[in-house]
């Protein structure tokens, strides 16, 4: 399967790009090889220099964030709670930090190795969550500034969802950014069981 061309990250919607990563596919291989790989099934947008959410806000510019200003299609990770990493996909022209993150995914391919990599537990809550998803298609910190036109880590095509299909609504955790914790700029698959939170009602 070809991988998804620079041309799909670069546009300039990035709720639009958001809502196009539903159903692409996430690929790690392993050393020998092999191919770990998991549908993305939740994202969330994040608007850099507008978006009070975004470690890139006011076009802040830190070693952390450095990566968020780099051509859409590079990885930018980061460590969160002193426990987890992030994946996230970073979208737009240079100089543009906005990012997407990968919040949940479904297995695909070897979902033995995600077994192996999270412990004993259901296979509804391996890849549940941006932290559980790191750990289970194995994604550290060394991911961070990767190329996904490269052969690390990239996305191919999978399943395209309708309108019908896709939910919408608050981003989670982020109750400090004031007028902006309330844009619905988390999508997520419906009735997945893969995503990492649905609002109740």
């Amino acid at each position: 399967m070809d991988k998804i061309s620079r041309k799909f990250y670069t546009r300039k919607d990035t709720l639009q790009i958001a809502r196009d990563l539903l159903g692409k596919i996430l690929v790690v291989p392993v050393e020998n090889g092999e191919r770990v790989s998991a549908m993305i099934v939740e994202t969330e947008a994040y608007l850099g220099a507008i978006d009070k959410a975004a470690h890139s806000y006011n076009n802040r510019r830190t070693k952390r964030t450095e990566t968020m200003f780099a051509v859409g299609g590079t990885v930018y990770i980061f460590f969160i709670y002193g426990m987890y990493f992030q994946f996230n996909v970073v979208v737009g022209e240079v100089d543009t930090p906005h990012a997407i993150l990968v919040r949940a995914v479904e297995p695909v391919e070897n979902i033995e190795i995600m077994r192996t990599r999270r412990g004993k537990m259901s296979d509804k809550n391996l890849t549940s969550g941006p932290g559980k998803l790191c750990i289970a298609l194995g994604i550290d910190k060394t991911f961070n500034k990767e190329d996904l036109l490269g052969n690390r880590v990239w996305l191919e095509e999978g399943k395209t969802f309708s309108d019908s299909q896709i939910e919408s609504g608050r981003r989670i955790g982020i109750d400090y950014a004031e007028e902006f914790a309330e844009k619905p700029w988390r999508f997520w698959v419906k009735n997945n069981l893969f995503v990492s939170r649905v609002p109740k009602g």
